[in-house]
């Protein structure tokens, strides 16, 4: 039987803590709040415990963060969609944000299984003065495993209302956009970081976080299959591919540190769960 679960999650300020409470409905869960960076910022880990997507499952996720919060979610490992021989697994994020509100959207990759039928979606809600730093990756198959992605799709959306989107999908069949020198040119991880604003952002904001980025990318080994752009006034974003999830995780990692201290000033550690 399929599994069809809703989560919600709340981030609300309260004096000086940033503070989350959720509700659920089948198999999400929420662990304990964390500060590892002092009250302003709440950590979250959101769980699933079947632990992947067949045909037929949903997972609805809905974000709210209010005035004056900082919420920081993540996951304790790559979510996963296995093969289907019928429906399609869906996992469907709404993120939504109040004027002065601040999230932090980062879950690990996204590993989708050769044979899998995947709808992924990520659609954001900003109001003038929230601020969202996100990113999206995708692992296509097992490849050091010997179990390469050569059945299935996957359909990505991502979305800042008003501002930005990008929908798209990528079939295992389709040669050309798997193998191309114009689509994946043989790799099997793709990920995007962007930070998005509920208003037009400065020039000078946007010139440093797209110059932040392009240090990072210049010294990094994937430096050649990487790079940074501003595709409109409310958003920033970074793509890369790469052959696996490690190298291109440990550049957006590393950019995510330096847009942080730029657009916050905050350094503070990385996700606990990120170092186990």
């Amino acid at each position: 039987m399929p599994w069809h679960a809703r989560l919600r999650l709340d981030y609300t300020r309260e004096g000086a803590r940033s503070v989350a409470r959720f509700g659920h409905d089948g198999p999400l869960r929420i662990l304990q709040s964390l500060w590892p960076e002092g009250e302003a910022v709440c950590h979250n880990v959101l769980v699933h415990p079947p632990g992947g997507l067949v045909g037929g499952d949903t997972l609805a996720i809905e974000v709210t963060a209010a005035e004056g919060s900082h919420g920081l979610v993540t996951t304790p490992g790559a979510s996963r969609f296995y093969r289907s021989e019928g429906e399609a697994a869906v996992q469907d994020v709404r993120l939504r944000l109040a004027a002065g509100a601040r999230l932090e959207w980062l879950p690990l990759e996204a590993l989708y299984y050769s044979g899998c039928r995947a709808e992924n979606r990520l659609r954001m809600q900003l109001d003038p003065g929230a601020q969202l730093l996100g990113w999206d990756i995708a692992a296509l198959g097992l490849p050091q495993a010997g179990r390469p992605f050569e059945r299935g799709s996957v359909l990505q959306h991502l979305e800042v209302e008003g501002a930005w989107l990008e929908r798209g999908r990528i079939a295992a069949e389709d040669v050309r956009l798997m193998e191309g020198p114009l689509g994946l040119a043989g790799h099997r991880c793709l990920g995007s970081l962007f930070f998005a604003a509920g208003e037009e952002l400065p020039r000078q904001l946007r010139e440093d976080l797209l110059e932040a980025a392009r240090a990072a990318i210049g010294v990094h080994a994937l430096a050649a299959s990487a790079g940074a752009t501003a595709p409109g006034p409310r958003v920033v974003v970074v793509r890369v591919l790469a052959p696996l999830v490690e190298p291109a995780m440990q550049l957006l990692k590393a950019i995510r540190r330096a847009w942080r201290l730029l657009l916050w000033n905050i350094p503070g550690p990385e996700p606990r769960g990120w170092n186990v």
